[in-house]
């Protein structure tokens, strides 16, 4: 029963100001090195990805800041450290395509989501480039229109 409730709803959670705080240019897929009592956190739904983000060091890419907190029954001989960095696996091909984004171009790397996927925790990363105020305004503003459009559409049909 555990295993269709997973199917059913894979996100584990979402960083929803992400996508209000900054323009997502790029999307990639990245595995989690994580310890066990993190996966059973997880499973729980104990993650956080608000004041995350992700950083590259040495070629690699490395998750900070994400809060995963520990379930009192996971673990009693690990001392749990709800906050440690964790690394991020990507292939060679994507991480050089990061690193040259990100240091050249000015780019910034931004967790969108982590989920399930075939039993694993996956996140989704953003390429992002940081919106202005306008910009925030604009997009709201947008919004709202298509919101009132649907909303006139709807009422004109009867």
């Amino acid at each position: 029963m555990s295993k269709q409730k997973a199917d059913n709803n894979p996100t584990i959670a979402e960083n929803r100001q992400a996508r209000h705080e900054y323009f997502i240019e790029e999307t990639y897929e990245a595995g989690l090195s994580l310890q066990g009592w993190e996966v059973k956190s997880m499973r729980a739904g104990r993650v956080q990805l608000k004041e995350a983000y992700v950083f590259l060091k040495n070629a690699e890419a490395f998750l900070y800041g994400a809060h995963v907190s520990a379930l009192p029954t996971a673990s009693t001989h690990v001392i749990p450290d709800p906050i440690r960095t964790r690394k991020l696996l990507l292939n060679r091909a994507e991480l050089s395509r990061l690193v040259g984004a990100v240091e050249r171009k000015g780019y910034t790397l931004v967790p969108l989501e982590m989920y399930w996927k075939a039993g694993r925790a996956k996140l989704r990363i953003g390429l992002a480039k940081g919106k202005k105020e306008h910009d925030k305004r604009a997009t709201s503003k947008d919004r709202d229109w298509q919101r009132e459009k649907s909303r006139l559409m709807k009422h004109s049909k009867r």
